[in-house]
């Protein structure tokens, strides 16, 4: 097992240079004081293909060998990754597989196939999307880019956090999390930085894995089924490069309920006018329901993606 470390961030972030989107970090006072602290939104839902999963997967296919990439790349998605590596195989000249669950977001699905990747559907509660990946990449020789148990993946999304360090020295980082690339990737680059930045996780509730992993000290699985509108954070369990650096670098992990999180894309779109999907407003959730005390201090709210259907964010914001 490879554990990258800050110099793999500062690495991906040579090679994200003029390819990925620097996001800003957004303030609303409204939101300052709501929360009782001062709160940046980290605004991923603006990254190249509406998330933060671009990062990792160009930080990926960018170091492939010529022939990996004259056979291509396969890699499963609800979504997010989906597009990000279409996209970076868009860029790179490379041909994509996207194993894609059949209730994937339409918005979703649209920009995969948009991308020109070819879209295989599986059940996400019958069907295994690892083993339908490594069947597929053994008949075809292709190269498996992985969500998040891979240290290029995890060292792109760290770049995110690279860019958090940069602009502002937090007290508190809070990153939406499945399995645990983001938030893990950010807190190795955060801490380069700054070491006493506390890092949470944000997760959904009946899904919080990583929460309950870091309480046992080993891996802890969701059990099958689909409990939240969070349709980006819900896998099985987290992975095992993710975990090994979580359990240094994560001070905790924060539940948030599904009206928690239509509760936040309602504010996102009222007062940083941002357009966010469930997944991507967890952080945000967890901050608004006061699942991590943050009165009184800087705050790092990331907003990790903003690729949701249409009727599902209409529906959020009339939730009462």
């Amino acid at each position: 097992m490879i554990i990258p470390s800050f110099a793999d961030v500062e690495i991906a972030a040579d090679r994200l240079k003029g390819v990925a989107r620097r996001t800003p970090l957004l303030h609303s006072e409204a939101l300052d004081e709501a929360l009782g602290a001062t709160v940046l939104v980290k605004a991923e839902c603006l990254q190249r293909y509406g998330a933060f999963k671009f990062r990792g997967a160009y930080n990926r296919l960018a170091v492939m060998s010529a022939a990996e990439r004259a056979q291509g790349v396969i890699a499963f998605s609800s979504g997010n990754h989906a597009a990000g590596v279409a996209g970076a195989a868009k860029l790179l000249g490379v041909s994509a597989v996207i194993v894609m669950p059949a209730d994937a977001p339409g918005v979703k699905l649209a920009q995969t196939r948009a991308l020109g990747a070819e879209i295989v559907l599986y059940d996400r509660v019958r069907e295994s999307r690892e083993e339908i990946g490594a069947r597929l990449a053994q008949e075809r020789g292709l190269t498996l880019v992985k969500p998040f148990d891979d240290p290029y993946v995890i060292a792109g999304q760290g770049t995110c956090g690279l860019e958090i360090a940069e602009d502002v020295a937090p007290d508190i980082v809070i990153a939406p999390a499945s399995g645990g690339g983001l938030v893990t990737g950010v807190a190795l680059a955060v801490h380069a930085r700054h070491p006493h930045t506390q890092v949470f996780a944000a997760e959904p509730e009946g899904h919080d894995d990583l929460a309950r992993s870091l309480q046992s000290g080993r891996i802890e699985s969701n059990a099958p089924g689909i409990r939240s509108i969070c349709d980006a954070l819900l896998v099985e369990r987290m992975g095992e490069i993710p975990f090994a650096l979580a359990r240094t670098h994560l001070a905790g992990a924060a539940a948030a309920s599904d009206d928690d999180v239509r509760a936040a894309m309602r504010l996102a779109f009222q007062h940083l006018k941002i357009v966010l999907e469930p997944g991507g407003a967890a952080a945000l959730a967890a901050a608004l329901a006061g699942r991590v005390d943050i009165k009184g201090r800087t705050v790092v709210l990331i907003a990790s993606g903003g690729n949701v259907d249409a009727e599902v964010f209409a529906a959020a914001l009339r939730a009462p």
